[in-house]
């Protein structure tokens, strides 16, 4: 899966579930930006493990997490059943 697909499906996935303004979204843009706090940020890396097959843990994703960076360690990610 390429990195432009996996934006594209976070974009929607934070529009679509989580309710953000499209118009916040951007790749330099931290999960705290986003309004999202702990709990959501959970449900986010949960989300992306069931939608992306990986294993992602919210530690590896504080508040200051830029999107960009999120899908670096996504990309980086191992599979969850290897």
């Amino acid at each position: 899966m390429t990195t432009t697909t996996r934006y594209e499906q976070l974009s929607h996935r934070l529009v679509h579930k989580f309710l953000i303004d499209p118009a916040e979204i951007h790749p330099g843009a931290t999960l705290a930006a986003l309004e999202m706090d702990s709990l959501a940020v959970v449900e986010l890396t949960m989300t992306l493990q069931d939608d992306w097959g990986i294993s992602l843990d919210d530690a590896e994703t504080p508040p200051e997490t830029t999107l960009s960076q999120l899908l670096a360690i996504a990309g980086e990610a191992p599979p969850l059943n290897p």
